[in-house]
């Protein structure tokens, strides 16, 4: 029977609430302090960047405009989420080479 293939977490940009695919259609590996291949991430291009940015500055004036407590439940959430998925940053965090504890003390 032969060895088990990894399959890797492939990281991509997130832009306008949509993952595009990238101007470059490429990705790189990325490794931990012992040199061992944990993931792959997207390799942008300029113009992938300037996309992001044009829509960033678009989503500007919609944010703003909204009411200090509006944007304030909406941080929350976005913290309640994240929170909800404390342990798989942490393990995450330990993939890339650090301790339990210092992963625990980052997130």
């Amino acid at each position: 029977m032969s060895k088990r293939l990894d399959v890797l977490k492939t990281y991509k940009t997130y832009v306008g609430g949509k993952f595009p695919r990238s101007e470059s259609d490429h990705i790189y590996p990325v490794y931990n302090s012992k040199e061992q291949k944990i993931a792959n991430a997207c390799r942008c291009t300029r113009k992938d960047v300037r996309n992001a940015v044009v829509v960033a500055r678009s989503a500007f004036n919609g944010w703003s405009s909204r009411s200090a407590y509006n944007r304030g439940q909406i941080l929350y959430r976005i913290a309640e989420m994240l929170e909800g998925r404390k342990d798989q940053f942490v393990k995450e965090l330990e993939l890339s080479g650090l301790q339990s504890k210092n992963a625990v003390a980052e997130v």
